[in-house]
């Protein structure tokens, strides 16, 4: 199906381009239940992997981390700034790669695992862009998490799905991902002390 790997992929644009730090939960929710719909179509139907890889993108991906992400960043107490810096030169760049991550991709819309990889390029061009133009730590882990949505994506282009300890590797992998980066971000940053004022007529 076309329609789940479109609202994965714009839901990596819209932010990216137009949306602010805080929205960025709201958007990794999205994307999460996207790649349900998307693994559910890819998968048998009734099937325990079937339901143990909904479960796990829902639970996961959908709740955790989106829930954890937002209490850090409102934590940090920062503007809410953009996600990207919205410049012309960072716009064109963007747009370039994800063209050119479709144009790997091949006839993206006429086939779906053409379109899949299209995803994937995309999301991974988008991921690097945003860790090369903002430092920002609830930034950098959402570009992390973004490049292990794209992984999720993937393996829909498999012919088998991954075994049991590889999902649950990669589950693990994830939930460390999102545990230590909003940690991260949750802590307050030491502040340098203030300069100590001269008075007036002290011996130097």
């Amino acid at each position: 199906m076309r329609l789940p790997l479109i609202l994965i992929l714009l839901a990596a644009l819209v932010p990216v381009f137009f949306g602010k730090t805080r929205s960025a939960p709201f958007w990794l929710a999205v994307q999460a239940v996207a790649l349900a719909w998307n693994s559910a179509a890819h998968h048998e139907a009734g099937s325990l992997h079937a339901v143990a890889a909904l479960v796990e993108v829902l639970v996961v991906r959908a709740l955790i981390a989106p829930l954890l992400l937002r209490r850090a960043i409102r934590q940090r107490s920062e503007p809410n700034l953009d996600l990207m810096p919205s410049n012309l030169f960072t716009w064109a760049i963007g747009i370039s790669l994800v063209v050119l991550a479709f144009d790997f991709g091949g006839a993206a819309m006429e086939d779906v695992p053409a379109l899949a990889l299209g995803v994937v390029g995309g999301l991974v061009a988008l991921s690097l862009l945003l860790l090369s133009t903002n430092n920002a730590a609830p930034a950098q882990l959402v570009a992390v998490l973004f490049m292990e949505n794209a992984i999720a994506v993937f393996e829909s282009l498999l012919p088998e799905p991954w075994a049991w300890p590889v999902h649950a590797a990669l589950t693990l992998v994830y939930l460390v991902t999102v545990g230590v980066g909003c940690w991260l971000i949750g802590t307050p940053q030491p502040r340098a002390p203030a300069p100590a004022l001269r008075v007036e007529g002290e011996a130097s």
